[in-house]
């Protein structure tokens, strides 16, 4: 594509060069990633400065580069006032639009955002339609599936891989918005036809300067689908119950549906039964009623197939494709995962990372356990540290027995982290191990038939950070050996 070509979506920007013959091969803002005649976007991060390396995508072959300040270099430089939106513009330009050419669904919210993704995945693909995800665990294709490494990534990546769902012919991408995301423009010019939010608890706070600014950027999702009716209906599905959903809905245009337990919910569950095994309840809707039976326990999961049949509702899915697919579902990889090897005792692995994901795990496990509970947790470095004392004070309230470990310290002090969860705690339940191994060995020695160990925190990483590098660590792989060696013990 000619540079000019690219350049149209921008109304102002400042060059002193003649770019008219100039031939773009492709969009970086990663120096290192620079080939021959790709246009080089300076992005100002967090830890670099695009605009240092700009020489170097210079060397490596690039063919311009778009800055915020003027800049030494030999190929021409062009200056605009916000590079971040600039990137968006240009990668929607480059890629020619990709989410204009398929249905798009964001799901935010504090939890269940990965769980929600899955669910409305598997219906869309019972109702035959072809898709992708993009989301915490991976970015999936059709059926082939790529890792990813932020929540939400870069508006560059996303384009780049929205163009190749086009190409594959996808036609409905289910796809995570992190705050972070919204707040840092890695959304910007995604056209979403569905936004659908969760709910909303401390979160973030390393990042956002309070709950009300973690809130206003969530809302960003639903403020950002646009003004326009003529063009295609776009929908917001709310939580009804979550104390958010007022200011969400005032922060749309669009129609709003809403699913919770609350009997003024458009969509709600009427008579649930919370088993061991699996949920039953009544789904009441505006377009007809229909029994769930689903092999997703807790009352969490009732919230996250409520969501998931909203938003199918939205996209016109038949009832009783929702009804199906969730009759089938086997949930997600880390979330609320058990771990059996034979044993007589309980082992669940979840990703809960916060107080009220953590009360919510460790509550639905006290619903069929006739033993005692233990939860083995911790909370990561370099992240919110208001919520560290609250993560404990839930873990000693409703279990048996909490051990305090080492989650992802990154490069925070390990027992700093764990102080920073004791420290106050007047509960004696507690016990404190750093090796995240030895935590979990611990509890699943400590199990009698009856009993379950809840291993929260991580769910379906692979991996623990430790200082800058990540080392090969995975909860279930864990826990797997351990009961084994158990097992081995007994007989």
């Amino acid at each position: 594509m000619k540079l000019n070509q690219l350049l149209k979506p921008l109304k102002f920007y400042q060059c002193a060069q003649n770019i008219n013959d100039i031939e773009v091969q492709g969009i970086e803002m990663d120096s290192r990633q620079v080939q021959n005649d790709d246009l080089f976007i300076c992005i100002d991060g967090f830890t670099v400065d695009g605009h240092d390396f700009a020489q170097m995508a210079e060397e490596k072959g690039a063919c311009a580069v778009i800055a915020e300040r003027p800049l030494s270099l030999t190929i021409p430089v062009i200056i605009v006032n916000d590079t971040v939106k600039v990137l968006a513009q240009l990668a929607n330009q480059y890629y020619d639009y990709p989410s204009e050419k398929m249905q798009l669904i964001g799901v935010t919210g504090t939890n269940g955002k990965t769980t929600l993704t899955y669910l409305l995945d598997e219906i869309f693909q019972q109702y035959g339609d072809d898709t992708g995800l993009l989301g915490t665990i991976q970015m999936k294709i059709g059926k082939e599936t790529y890792p990813v490494r932020n929540t939400t990534p870069d508006s560059l990546f996303l384009q780049k891989s929205l163009h190749k769902m086009v190409q594959n012919d996808v036609d409905t991408v289910m796809m995570e918005v992190s705050s972070h995301a919204l707040d840092l423009g890695r959304v910007f010019g995604l056209d979403f036809d569905i936004a659908v939010f969760t709910n909303l608890s401390q979160d973030h706070l390393d990042y956002h300067k309070d709950m009300d600014d973690y809130l206003r950027a969530k809302s960003l999702l639903f403020a950002q689908m646009g003004n326009q009716y003529h063009n295609r209906k776009k929908l917001a599905v709310l939580n009804y119950d979550d104390p958010a959903y007022s200011l969400l809905a005032r922060s749309t245009a669009h129609e709003v549906l809403t699913y919770g337990l609350d009997e003024r919910a458009d969509v709600r569950a009427k008579n649930v039964s919370l088993r061991p095994d699996r949920t039953i309840f009544d789904m009441i809707t505006p377009i007809g009623d229909i029994q769930i039976k689903s092999n997703l326990v807790g009352e969490f999961s009732v919230y996250n197939m409520l969501a998931a049949a909203s938003a199918a509702i939205c996209a016109n899915i038949p009832l009783e494709t929702v009804q199906k697919s969730l009759s089938l579902t086997n949930g997600v990889p880390g979330r609320f995962e058990p771990v059996q090897r034979g044993q007589d005792f309980g082992v669940i692995v979840d990703y809960a990372h916060t107080p009220d994901s953590l009360e919510n795990v460790i509550k639905t496990v006290k619903t069929f356990t006739k033993g005692k509970i233990y939860v083995v947790v911790g909370c990561g470095g370099d992240r919110d540290k208001g919520k560290r004392p609250k993560m404990a004070n839930v873990a000693v309230k409703y279990s048996d027995l909490a051990i305090f470990t080492s989650d992802n310290p990154r490069t925070e002090d390990p027992d700093q982290i764990l102080k920073d969860m004791t420290t106050g705690l007047e509960a004696q339940n507690f016990e404190v191990e750093q090796d995240r191994k030895e935590a979990i060995s611990k509890a699943i020695q400590l199990c009698n038939p009856g009993d379950v160990v809840m291993i929260a925190g991580k769910g379906h990483e692979t991996y623990q950070e430790i200082g800058t590098e990540r080392f090969t660590f995975d909860d279930r792989e864990i826990a797997s050996n351990m009961i084994d060696e158990k097992l081995k013990e007994r007989f």
